[in-house]
């Protein structure tokens, strides 16, 4: 038992540090934080490329689209595990609650791909059991100025 607590300390620690060492440079310090522990489904880990491509498909789709894109999606680490998305201005993110709300909007998106209906995730899964597939490590998200909102991605 003495030996799984242990492990588990240093796991946290070690998502904690991976995070953290970005503060201040790409995002206020960390002021609140939660844990996700669903896995809805297993599957075999993705690459640092599967990472990658993700955050880079999800960021042309917002440059396609006609209006300017609203926050900036982008993977730090030497994984590419650690996902941050900064508000571009000052109301999307303004609160966490309105960022939650853009967790939903990114969750309806999720579930319209067809990886999702593939494997049938596209009525319960969401944009966090995505992250959770894609073996991000964390999630930062972020007004950009004054809060810094970390999601810890555990898997069982």
């Amino acid at each position: 038992m003495r030996y799984v607590i242990f492990f588990a300390a240093l796991f946290f620690s070690s998502v904690t540090y991976a995070a953290e060492r970005y503060a201040g440079y790409y995002f206020p310090g960390i002021t609140s934080e939660e844990v996700f522990d669903r896995t809805i489904i297993d599957v075999p880990p993705p690459s640092k490329e599967v990472r990658v491509r993700f955050v880079n498909t999800m960021t042309l789709s917002q440059l396609d689209a006609p209006e300017p894109p609203r926050f900036a999606i982008f993977a730090k680490g030497t994984n590419s595990d650690t996902l941050i998305m900064t508000a571009l201005d000052d109301e999307i993110f303004k609160t966490l609650y309105r960022a939650r709300a853009q967790m939903a909007q990114l969750t309806a998106s999720m579930r319209q791909t067809d990886f999702f209906r593939e494997l049938n995730l596209d009525v319960e899964g969401t944009f966090f059991d995505m992250l959770q597939i894609m073996k991000f490590d964390d999630l930062v998200v972020t007004d950009g100025e004054t809060w810094s909102h970390r999601v810890d991605f555990v898997r069982n």
